[in-house]
């Protein structure tokens, strides 16, 4: 009994550090799954930018055409 009484503050920091450690774990493991979830939205974001543009580009070809039309007709 006298054991556990001398060696009682060294077997608490052992149990707190690991308790410490694991939490520490942990919360990497739950950083590491938002860094993939943010990452994969991003991918998304990049995918719905460039349909945004690609249409926009459509969208000013189409008006570039148009334009082009109304000056040779209204050259004659």
């Amino acid at each position: 009994m006298d054991v556990l009484r001398e060696w009682w503050g060294l077997i608490m920091a052992g149990v707190a550090g690991l308790f410490w450690l694991s939490r520490l774990e942990w919360r990497g493991l739950q950083n590491e799954t938002e860094i993939k979830r943010l990452w994969s939205q991003r991918r998304e974001d990049l995918a719905s930018a460039q349909r945004a543009r690609d249409e926009t580009n459509e969208m000013l070809a189409e008006i570039r055409t148009d334009i082009k039309q109304l000056l040779q007709q209204g050259g004659k």
